[in-house]
């Protein structure tokens, strides 16, 4: 949008996205505890024994669809705000047919929400291997906050 002239808009539409994901990104707490709760003694196990993020794989595993899903309403109600979707879908088709455009970043709807779950997953990982790396650490910190919050 920048390289043909449309700055403002982006810039426009970058804010109400962002916005967006925020918006949506408390729906997940629900999907993940919901996971926790479904989740097998080989999942736990998986994640106990796996890698630095097998806890982050479990939850894109069991969660991506239907954060996808809670997810998407939000970004459409964000972009049909800026007006820039339809406009910006038709010139990304036009993209796609040239090979300009991945054919997966022609939907700008499905892109944003896409990347807002890149995001999400992104920022549990890092908490993951945070937590991995030093679990006394981050076991202590909880309990403070827990405790902390009951004294008040």
């Amino acid at each position: 949008m920048r390289g043909i002239g449309m700055g403002k808009q982006a810039d426009e539409l970058e804010l109400t996205l962002n916005r967006a994901a925020e918006a949506a990104v408390p729906e997940a707490k629900k999907l993940f505890v919901d996971s926790i709760k479904k989740m097998s003694v080989q999942d736990a196990k998986g994640i106990l024994t796996g890698g630095q993020t097998s806890g982050t794989e479990y939850f894109k595993r069991s969660t991506t669809d239907q954060l996808r899903a809670r997810f998407l309403p939000v970004v459409k109600k964000a972009t049909a705000k800026v007006k820039l979707a339809e406009k910006y879908n038709q010139y990304a088709d036009k993209g796609v047919k040239l090979g300009l455009v991945k054919k997966e970043q022609a939907n700008l709807d499905d892109y944003v929400t896409q990347k807002t779950l890149d995001g999400l997953f992104f920022m549990v990982a890092e908490e993951e291997k945070r937590i991995r790396q030093d679990p006394v650490k981050a076991g202590s910190a909880i309990i403070n906050k827990v405790f902390g919050a009951l004294k008040r």
